[in-house]
């Protein structure tokens, strides 16, 4: 009986231990999904309802646009230069006074480490994207809002030079998640204020390494895989992410030339 009753005791107390572990495992494994459903929904949701306002804001400052006769956006001009920090989180000013029939001052530049701010709006009609634009690709003051990080030295909108941007693919709104669906001939419209300047899609390189610089260079052409990219001067838009999608071991890129 005393044997028997150990016996039943052991295995009350194995099933408990089973038990226990049973409960952890599948509480954790509840917090993990729904860290999983923060970061993948609920950031994208906050970061691109704040990027949308911050659009509607840009828009409210700039005021109604003039139009030509047939409804567009006067753009013809030289583009108004964008002065770009060396640091990742320098920002133009949106308040920057309009630009008429003279170009826009720079905007002024700001100190490493400052938050960066929304001077341009970039949009993708292929894929139904409005993004605003900021100096600098720094994570937590640019690309995790939801905008668009203009890589720092790289030339302004409509300037000679290459206009460079990164992008999150996946999370935090996502904005180039469906970069890789552009094809040569598709638009890339850059809106400031006063300006629309349109890039059309030239190039697509599907996978290069982070650290192949020649992507965003003035005369853009990659230094991993150098049949692909330019050799001419001219005025160029370069968007990078990550690719595949919820990795970050390479990088996307498409190109782009200024429409004349």
């Amino acid at each position: 009986m005393v044997q028997g009753r150990g016996r039943r005791a052991r295995r009350a107390g194995l099933v408990g231990v089973l038990w226990a572990t049973a409960e952890l495992t599948v509480t954790v494994g509840v917090v993990v999904l729904l860290l999983v459903v923060h970061q993948v929904w609920w950031t994208n949701r906050q970061a691109a309802a704040a990027a949308q306002e911050q659009v509607r804001s840009l828009e409210q400052s700039w005021g109604r646009p003039e139009r030509a006769p047939g409804g567009e956006p006067l753009t013809s001009g030289p583009s108004p230069s964008v002065s770009v920090s060396a640091s990742a989180g320098g920002s133009a000013d949106p308040a920057a006074p309009a630009a008429s029939s003279v170009p826009a001052p720079r905007p002024p530049e700001r100190a490493a480490g400052a938050r960066a701010g929304a001077y341009a709006v970039l949009r993708i009609p292929r894929l139904g994207l409005v993004v605003p634009v900021a100096q600098g690709i720094d994570k937590r003051a640019v690309l995790d809002k939801g905008y668009v990080g203009q890589y720092p030295g790289t030339a302004g909108p409509g300037e000679q030079g290459n206009f460079a941007l990164a992008g999150h693919r996946n999370t935090h709104g996502e904005p180039f998640r469906y970069v890789n669906r552009l094809r040569a001939g598709d638009e890339l419209i850059v809106d400031m204020r006063g300006r629309r300047y349109t890039y059309v899609v030239g190039r697509v390189l599907s996978e290069t390494t982070e650290r192949d610089t020649g992507v965003i260079a003035p005369v853009p052409r990659s230094v991993v895989k150098p049949e692909h990219g330019y050799s001419e001067p001219g005025s160029y838009i370069t968007l990078t992410t990550c690719t595949p999608e919820y990795s970050s071991k390479y990088r996307l890129v498409v190109w782009g030339t200024l429409r004349p």
